[in-house]
């Protein structure tokens, strides 16, 4: 069963999936699915989870926000 998780980013209301199973402290990428795209989130090298590659459809800065909501959900 995938999870599904909602975030509230600048007013508005976002549904995603992570598409990743079993996370846990030694999971180094995670997917997620939102309207219908994937994303893979990374730690970069501050250890800050972000989103690996760049998107033309939602911002990178909503990417990082739902990277470090899933990061916190499961304590990465």
């Amino acid at each position: 069963m995938d999870l599904k998780m909602r975030i509230t980013f600048e007013g508005k209301d976002y549904t995603f999936t992570v598409l990743t199973k079993g996370i846990n402290k030694q999971t180094r990428s995670i997917r997620i699915s939102m309207d219908g795209e994937e994303y893979e989130l990374a730690p970069n090298t501050r250890s800050e989870w972000t989103a690996a590659e760049e998107t033309s459809q939602h911002s990178h800065a909503l990417l990082r926000a739902i990277a470090r909501s899933v990061s916190l959900r499961y304590r990465l």
